[in-house]
């Protein structure tokens, strides 16, 4: 059967394995370094958060404002819904950013161990890009403009794409700490599993509920935006190459406005 007649919900099931597929993909070097070089791993850094930031705007809030008859107000109040959700998750879920050390680990205080923590931090912000693809894929059945199959399709490849980094960010200083090349592996490939489940809530929800289209896919936005800000920005410029990583980001931007301009 042809992947454009599938049910939506089959389509962000296997959109989003293909995403955790390629998070996997990222954690595949730690069976054959211990190191990755700090430059390249900041310009993929930079990267992520601009494939992030401009799918948020071409496949997510563009098409909100579009289906609201050019309202500004449902895009807005699900973007605020959306970063409030991932802040609130922020304050609450134990985690630690990539470079930090113990005593930065964020959340509600825990004797979990850093390696834990670690996967926690990236799994957190990979919820909502699967929640985003399964969105994009639910709203392409209204036939309502600016939500197509090609464009879920184009974000799809955009998160996939900014997911390799990730599964890299999590396999190797979990190696650092120790631990076998198998469970550095397991761990970060672990850290996506989370994005089919967001493919299916989020094609689920925009299916039983259509009203809140527009509200669910700037919520996405909102939620992916907060993650940027929050984390990829800062992490990106933390090793002294913001130059690299701020590069990175504009080159993230430019391939995923193509990659929604030209398949949306």
């Amino acid at each position: 059967m042809n992947f454009y007649e599938l049910n939506p919900v089959l389509q962000a099931l296997l959109a989003t394995i293909f995403t955790w597929f390629l998070t996997a993909m990222g954690a595949v070097p730690v069976f054959f370094t211990t190191t990755i070089n700090r430059k390249l791993f900041d310009a993929m850094l930079g990267g992520a958060a601009g494939v992030m930031i401009a799918a948020s705007f071409w496949s997510l809030l563009a098409p909100a404002i579009e289906m609201s008859g050019g309202s500004w107000i449902p895009a807005a109040v699900g973007f605020l819904l959306g970063a409030a959700s991932l802040r609130l998750v922020d304050k609450i879920l134990p985690h630690l950013h990539l470079w930090a050390d113990m005593s930065e680990a964020e959340g509600i205080s825990t004797t979990w161990r850093r390696s834990t923590l670690l996967v926690l931090a990236i799994t957190l912000h990979n919820f909502p890009e699967g929640l985003a693809v399964g969105v994009a894929f639910g709203a392409a059945v209204y036939n309502l403009p600016g939500a197509t199959v090609a464009g879920a399709i184009a974000l799809t490849i955009g998160i996939g794409l900014q997911n390799i980094p990730e599964g890299t960010a999590v396999a190797m200083p979990l190696r650092r700490e120790g631990l076998s090349k198998f469970k550095c592996f397991w761990y970060g490939q672990l850290s996506g599993i989370v994005e089919p489940v967001g493919g299916v809530l989020g094609a689920s929800a925009v299916l039983i509920m259509r009203p809140i289209l527009p509200y669910a896919l700037a919520f996405a936005a909102g939620a992916m935006i907060f993650v940027v800000v929050e984390e990829l920005i800062p992490e990106s410029q933390r090793g002294g190459n913001s130059d690299l990583a701020t590069m990175g980001a504009i080159v993230g931007f430019v391939v995923m406005m193509a990659l929604d301009v030209a398949l949306g």
